[in-house]
């Protein structure tokens, strides 16, 4: 297997970017990201901290992650498992990259800048849904944004219903844990659960 171990060996294999790859590239939101941004239900969340990398999921109604100002994000909160790998890292690294995703459309949108998490009472309570506050806020300050070509999207047919995946031929969530656990958690009686559970602690 030959490795690359250099910016030189990949330069030579790739070539340079061109125009339009390097002039998308700024330090701010202007308004036709912000159009992207706002219609998003989806972001992929990627933080790093002393144990290594971590990219989440985050998903809300469309547009949750709110443009403050044309250098600034904030993105709430909700339920979850509480491991806050997300927040854990932030609180000792700052540095975050988002990736936005709007169904039906190729395009992504990807923001790079550092964050921080902040548990305003007032903040929170203006994301509130169904009268739940977020638990806390993300407060994130781009240092450069640029949208994503559709390639990726294209080439994996993404939005295509046909090519959906039928969720009965894949493991359950509950079966994955019976076996990460050797069997201590019931596959079952995790399934059968979990949609209550979760319909309590959406928002």
């Amino acid at each position: 297997m030959t490795t690359i171990t250099s910016i030189a060996e990949l330069e030579e294999i790739y070539g340079r970017p061109g125009q339009t790859s390097l002039v998308k590239e700024l330090d701010r939101i202007i308004p036709e990201y912000a159009a992207v941004i706002a219609a998003s239900p989806f972001v992929a969340l990627a933080t790093c901290g002393p144990e290594g990398l971590d990219c989440s999921p985050r998903g809300d109604l469309p547009g949750f992650v709110r443009i403050a100002d044309d250098t600034t994000l904030l993105m709430p909160d909700r339920h979850g498992n509480n491991r806050a790998d997300s927040l854990k890292n932030i609180v000792r690294d700052g540095r975050v990259g988002l990736l936005f995703l709007v169904p039906g459309s190729g395009t992504a949108l990807r923001v790079n800048g550092t964050a921080h998490v902040t548990i305003d009472a007032n903040l929170c309570a203006s994301f509130a849904v169904d009268g739940k506050p977020a638990r806390s806020v993300i407060v994130v300050s781009v240092e450069a944004v640029y949208f994503q070509c559709a390639r990726a999207i294209h080439r994996s047919d993404l939005w295509n219903a046909a090519r959906h995946v039928d969720a009965g031929t894949l493991p359950t969530p509950g079966q994955m844990l019976a076996a990460a656990s050797q069997q201590a958690i019931d596959a079952e009686v995790y399934d059968r659960e979990w949609p209550g559970r979760a319909a309590k602690t959406m928002w």
